[in-house]
């Protein structure tokens, strides 16, 4: 963080946009300022492209008066029904608000809203640092407006919210996720007494949708290390009432003497270890989020699967799989795509295990050929969620289950370069089969395509139509599709 002087931040502010909102609303005779976090990220040298201006009187009639003056390049939008309006000039975009004060019903995040003096509005901001003001006047320009000494709390790290935070996170509870995720993007920690009505407010979270949820969430694992969000979000107990899959995985039994590992952290550790790697590997989806997603999900399935069995201790078996077959049910829940990112998601966690249990035992072509058919294009993010759910604290077999996976990479690089022709599908497809026995779509057909599917990815036959022909009609008889084909 930086500080700096009033007349430093006219320097900061000494541009042509910021001139024209002056004299727009000097022409009025109104107050305003530039609010927010585009104030807050100057002190803290971020960049930041979203201007927030807040007047005292009309907003919709300065962004009315800084059109006229920028002239048609300009492009006014008006929203009366918020009382809100933007600017948009080139590349530069102003969102322009009369202060207000705010009341809430119980029920619901939406305020009644009222006119109001710029105490006002910086009271009802939901915190400290976020309601920091910079006059645009000239006669006052590029003075700073702190009442709740968020330049401190700048100084210090810390997210507090500028008045009582019980009233803060009931009247608007989305702010208790905001400021998990400010704490999170910033680096920050959160006011004690501001955590506690975290955990007080927590049950008034329901009123919120997914849609809102899913999108603060995503803001958190888009940053450097989001399992501090997580982390948090568990502490205060609303991860259990959005995401009660994922707060499941924190118990650890003990029988007979031996425990198993906490997932909980291990999923944390996981999903810190593909952060690291998002930066340069070319994962789907923005920026890695749904690679992350997976990573946050790979688990889910491990308390429905987990069982004591003589002489192995605790087992998961088929976790993936039962993990894979809850993702639509939870992405539906907290409103996230149903589309392609969903069905990447559930192939990652469906397929997680399959890299390990290849680098654990010898590398063979045929499994990783099968390896390569089944991800598709998402094999390089398939290794990379693999090798960070290496976390084992046994260094001798960690590093050799990374050479194990540097191995399966040797291989898929060799596979794809000299059999790229067998991983296409079986010459002969399901259509041609039901016409040949005259079937109808069944398990017979899929029992015929797996045939083939797998006598090509193990190698044993060419994929030409001949040789499949040939083990087709042989399956076929062993079926007793043939006699009736016969008949």
């Amino acid at each position: 963080m930086k500080n700096f002087s009033d007349a430093e931040l006219a320097k900061i502010l000494d541009k042509d946009i910021f001139h024209k909102i002056s004299q727009a609303a000097d022409n009025l005779g109104l107050d305003c300022y530039v609010v927010g976090g585009f104030v807050r990220d100057i002190f803290l040298e971020r960049p930041s492209h979203d201007i927030d201006v807040v007047v005292v009187g009309s907003g919709i009639a300065v962004a009315k008066e800084l059109k006229k003056i920028l002239g048609k390049k300009a492009h006014l939008s008006v929203y009366k029904n918020f009382g809100t309006a933007q600017v948009k000039f080139f590349d530069t975009e102003v969102e322009f608000v009369g202060a207000r004060k705010e009341s809430y019903n119980r029920d619901s995040r939406k305020p009644i809203v009222e006119d109001g003096t710029l105490e006002d509005d910086q009271n009802r901001r939901d915190f400290t640092i976020n309601a920091l003001a910079i006059c645009l006047n000239a006669d006052r320009f590029g003075e700073l407006v702190d009442p709740f000494d968020g330049l401190y709390d700048m100084e210090d790290g810390i997210i507090r919210t500028p008045l009582n935070p019980d009233i803060t996170f009931s009247d608007d509870p989305l702010r208790m996720l905001r400021c998990i995720r400010f704490a999170t993007q910033l680096n920050f920690y959160i006011d004690d007494e501001t955590f506690d009505a975290l955990e007080r407010n927590k049950e008034r979270i329901k009123i919120i949708s997914g849609e809102r949820i899913a999108e603060e969430l995503n803001k958190i694992l888009k940053t450097n290390t989001p399992s501090r969000g997580f982390v948090d979000l568990h502490r205060c107990g609303l991860l259990e009432l959005i995401l009660p899959e994922l707060a499941a995985l924190d118990i650890v039994e003990v029988k007979n003497g031996r425990a198993h590992k906490n997932n909980f952290y291990h999923t944390l550790e996981v999903l810190d270890n593909v952060a690291r790697k998002t930066d340069w590997s070319e994962a789907s989806g923005e920026n890695g989020l749904w690679l992350k997603w997976a990573a946050l999900l790979h688990d889910i399935g491990k308390p429905k699967s987990k069982r004591w069995e003589v002489p192995q201790g605790w087992t998961f078996h088929n976790h993936n799989f039962i993990g894979a077959k809850m993702i639509p049910n939870l992405f539906r829940r907290m409103k996230l795509p149903l589309d392609m990112k969903m069905k990447y998601v559930q192939k990652l966690v469906d397929l997680h295990m399959r890299p390990i249990v290849i680098a654990d035992e010898e590398v063979t072509d045929s499994a990783v050929r099968r390896l390569m058919n089944d991800a598709g294009d998402d094999i390089e993010d398939l290794m990379t969620l693999c090798e960070a759910d290496i976390t084992s604290k046994n260094q001798q077999r960690k590093a050799q289950f990374l050479e194990n996976f540097r191995l399966v990479r040797e291989k898929l690089k060799d596979l794809e370069e000299r059999d790229y022709k067998r991983l296409l599908q079986p010459v002969i497809d399901g259509n041609e089969i039901m016409e040949m026995f005259n079937l109808q779509p069944s398990r017979e057909v899929g029992a015929l395509k797996m045939c083939l599917k797998d006598a090509v990815l193990d190698n044993k036959v060419e994929n030409e139509r001949e040789p499949l022909m040939e083990l087709l009609m042989k399956k076929a008889r062993e079926m007793g599709l043939v006699k009736e084909l016969e008949k």
